[in-house]
């Protein structure tokens, strides 16, 4: 048995080499160089872009080469962009396991924003549900420039109009994770006492009034100084949690859509009703090196042995969905809350603001604004 035990030991030991070796390449970051802008002669348009991980400072506002629209493509002019905390994750390249999908050492694009909002400047052959000077509303990777080229079969919609472009940038990847968590993940009926935690963020906002749409008896988890802005977005009830703790309540949930993480998933679980739900959207981020993952992977563990259970939602971009949002939004059912507005040059300071994890709804980014358009 002593060859079984030294060819485990050796097994053992290549493998912590290798996990020693994955760490030095995930938590590797080379340095930054100067921004190159465009060197040709045609149309230009200012671009944000970084090249490597970091803060906000890494960001440059840079003039780059307008793209130009192929077959199928719709070029858009932005209006207005919306801040993402998945911005700030591929901005600072955290936690360090999601840079083997952006990439290692470096990140594989310089541009960063994917939420906007704008006309359309031109569009490429075989374009059919759009034309030039419509308004529109979509995600695409490179959201922090002043165009942006989308496929007219992607993430566009036109634009409600009712709805100013900064409110319509605020709607893609908020709008649509809290419909896909409530709806897809939780399976929403009218008559269900519904909870938010974390009611007064980007995703939270939306969830509120959704999950109101939908029928359903809302509470909403906020800090003291959001209780009335939750309360008008149609939560019956608002928890303050700095004077209570929502997971020691009496009253049972059929459906808890947990932006935050910031309980126990046993402890969620109590005050789940027979049946119920717990979708988990967020998570505690800590941790530099797996975030949240920690607390995902106990989700069909604890869900295992009971009726109730536990979900993770990782929501993709839908155009159905969005135009779901769009008709809610039409219907005055559902309006988009923006705590700060920026220009595009103040874009780092927006996201520095975004790091404060204090804002009420979204943070939008103003390229022109509305009242020029």
């Amino acid at each position: 048995m002593r060859w079984l035990r030294r060819i485990l030991g050796g097994l053992a030991v290549l493998l912590a080499l290798g996990l020693v070796a994955l760490a030095i390449a995930l938590s590797h970051e080379s340095a930054c160089v100067p921004a190159v802008g465009a060197s040709g002669g045609g149309p230009r348009m200012q671009a944000y872009v970084r090249s490597c991980y970091g803060s906000a400072g890494v960001l440059e506002l840079v003039e780059v080469e307008r793209p130009v629209p192929a077959d199928g493509e719709v070029l858009v002019r932005v209006h207005s962009a919306a801040i993402n905390p998945l911005d700030w994750h591929y901005l600072t390249g955290t936690p360090y396991l999601m840079r083997l999908e952006s990439g290692l050492g470096r990140p594989r694009s310089d541009r960063l924003g994917v939420d906007f909002a704008g006309t359309v400047a031109a569009v490429g052959h075989g374009v059919t549900r759009f034309k030039a000077g419509d308004a529109v509303f979509g995600s695409k990777w490179g959201a922090f420039a002043e165009y942006v080229v989308v496929r007219e079969d992607r993430a566009l919609v036109p634009k409600p109009g009712n709805l100013s472009f900064e409110q319509a940038a605020a709607v893609p990847v908020a709008g649509v994770t809290a419909l896909q968590g409530l709806r897809d993940k939780g399976g929403i009926r009218a008559g269900q006492k519904v909870l938010v935690n974390g009611a007064s963020g980007g995703v939270g906002t939306f969830a509120v009034q959704i999950a109101s749409a939908f029928g359903a008896e809302v509470t909403g988890v906020s800090s003291s100084r959001n209780v009335e802005l939750v309360r008008s977005l149609g939560a019956r009830h608002v928890i303050d949690y700095t004077r209570e703790d929502f997971t020691r309540g009496e009253q049972r949930y059929d459906l808890i859509l947990d932006n935050v993480g910031n309980h126990p998933l046993r402890q969620v679980r109590r005050v789940l009703a027979p049946g119920g739900v717990h979708v988990l959207v967020g998570g505690p981020k800590e941790n530099r090196w797996v975030g949240p993952l920690p607390n995902f992977a106990k989700a069909p563990l604890v869900s295992a042995f009971s009726s109730e259970s536990t979900v993770v939602l990782l929501s993709s971009m839908d155009r159905k969905d969005l135009e779901e949002l769009r008709d809610l939004m039409e219907a005055g059912k559902v309006t988009p809350v923006i705590d700060r507005r920026y220009a595009l040059q103040q874009l780092p300071e927006a996201i520095r603001y975004l790091e404060t994890k204090r804002a009420r709804g979204k943070v939008v980014i103003t390229v022109i604004p509305d009242e020029t358009t």
